[in-house]
């Protein structure tokens, strides 16, 4: 069953469908929402924004138009709106951690070296993405981790095919920069260590 079929049905008032349709996407909006919140160390709201989505998704999809855009692409755009309103909240409460309810997570057991690596090579592009302005980390998360394509990144952010490229090239560029000195020094490192043997 398409994701319309789905839609029509659930208007004529077979609403148990609408889990199904969560089901399908409930994977992709958390990761979207988790990454859209990591930048403010608010990820541990992720599934609580996610929910609060889907919710705003059922309460109004009587209002959805295919004609204006795919399900898929509403959802996203939903989740968006909720993840910047949230963040706005924040912003203007600016609650002291420790009352927030945010508790920060304690780091793993110590793991092979090269585990330690990958997580560290991990981390520094996740920050280097969370230091990106809202609309480019947007765009590039949408692109790169959701696979969406221009187009459909384009009706989420409102905006122009060509600007999400460029949006695209900008964020791309910045997280290329923001890591060039790490990676130099790790190459420079291993370089230093070979002359050495």
């Amino acid at each position: 069953m398409t994701d319309s079929q789905m839609i029509q049905d659930i208007k004529k008032g077979n609403v148990e469908l609408f889990s199904e349709l969560m089901r399908r996407y409930q994977r992709k909006i958390l990761a979207f929402v988790y990454h859209m919140l990591k930048s403010s160390h608010l990820e541990l709201m992720a599934e609580d924004l996610c929910s609060e989505t889907f919710y705003k998704a059922f309460k109004s999809l009587h209002s959805f138009r295919e004609v204006d855009a795919s399900f898929s692409t509403w959802l996203y755009t939903i989740a968006r709106n909720t993840v910047l309103s949230e963040l706005r909240k924040q912003r203007s409460a600016n609650v002291p951690l420790e009352e927030s309810g945010v508790t920060p997570v304690a780091p793993m057991e110590v793991a092979p070296e090269q585990a330690i690596l990958r997580t560290e090579k991990v981390e520094l592009v996740r920050e280097a993405i969370n230091n990106l302005p809202e609309k480019q980390r947007s765009a590039l998360i949408l692109r790169e981790y959701d696979q969406l394509d221009y187009q459909e990144i384009a009706d989420i952010l409102g905006q122009s095919v060509s600007s999400v490229k460029s949006l695209l090239f900008r964020a791309r560029s910045s997280v290329k920069v923001q890591l060039e000195p790490y990676f130099y020094e790790l190459t420079y490192e291993e370089y230093e260590g070979m002359k050495s043997k």
